[in-house]
């Protein structure tokens, strides 16, 4: 069974189950409510407080645990699920800027555990990862328009995450790896930030999810001038991010910039309003990265 995984810094995503935010809490004793995971004597519940950024996710076991999750979550989602082992192939990513020194790292972070056993929401998975294979984050969210892509001579995409902010420029559908990097310029930057500044000029302690309800023009019970600072931070955030593109001789204003990734959902009213990028296309699909990652796996087997 493939399995595709995108194991972001803010919330983990596979392509057919509900996304999840990155946070996990452990204990010795089961917790209260029916979405628990039990692994190895221990119990775990997901989080919306989000694990603290990782450079390296293989440090600690903390990811493998989210991807049992994701991986249960997504069985479950697909009308999989069975009382015998699950013989996976797991098909992740990395940023750009990380993909060539982690990546034996990392798909080797999932393999050679043997048979994997753990129960979710009271059903007793067998897990057996036969095979983990890595692909550049960007790149895989692009390959979901390839169709569109193909015919593009140059295409920018630009992928906002939690932490990095990924680029990889694209020549007639192929990925061109000597454009491409990662900058640490993701969402989470911009959220300390902004709870830095509320905290100290109006003495409020602004929540992620309330600055992205802020963000994406929902209602919320938030002292006006509040909000108005927030989204002139955000503003200032993607103003900067942008110049730094330009820094980098990266040509905003012509051709075709591609945005993927939650970050580039949440602030597209900011990248819109920045007057930096003349015709901005996004992928509203939050999952793109890990459909990316299924479908180059696909593409390999043939």
């Amino acid at each position: 069974m493939l399995i595709a995984i995108d194991h972001g810094n803010k919330c983990v995503k596979i392509c057919d189950g509900e996304a999840f935010t990155a946070g996990l809490l452990e204990s010795d004793v089961r917790p209260f409510g029916a979405d628990v995971l039990q692994y190895k004597g221990k119990f775990y519940q997901l989080s919306d407080q989000r694990i603290p950024y990782h450079r390296n996710k293989a440090e600690d076991e903390r990811y493998f645990v989210l991807t049992l999750f994701a991986i249960a979550r997504e069985i479950e989602a697909t009308g999989s699920y069975h009382p015998g082992t699950f013989t996976v192939q797991l098909a992740v990513g990395l940023p750009p800027a990380h993909y060539g020194s982690q990546r034996e790292q990392f798909t080797g972070f999932f393999l050679n555990r043997g048979p994997i056993h753990f129960e979710y929401r009271d059903k007793r998975y067998t897990v057996l990862i036969n095979e983990a294979v890595c692909y550049p984050q960007s790149y895989a969210a692009a390959i979901t328009m390839f169709q569109t892509l193909k015919t593009i001579p140059r295409a920018l995409i630009l992928d906002i995450g939690g932490v990095t902010a990924d680029y990889i420029q694209i020549k007639n559908g192929g990925g061109d790896m000597s454009v491409s990097d990662s900058l640490e310029s993701g969402v989470i930057m911009m959220y300390n930030k902004i709870t830095s500044r509320v905290r100290a000029e109006h003495d409020i302690i602004l929540s992620e999810p309330e600055i992205d309800a802020i963000l994406l023009g929902q209602p919320v019970q938030t002292p006006p001038e509040v909000v108005k600072l927030t989204e002139r931070l955000a503003q200032e955030f993607i103003s900067d991010l942008l110049s730094a593109l330009r820094e980098r001789q990266l040509e905003l204003r012509s051709g075709h910039i591609v945005f993927v990734g939650g970050g580039s959902i949440l602030l597209r009213r900011q990248i819109e309003a920045s007057g930096k990028v003349a015709n901005p296309i996004f992928v509203e699909d939050i999952r793109a990265n890990a459909r990316g990652y299924a479908l180059l796996y696909r593409l390999g087997q043939k």
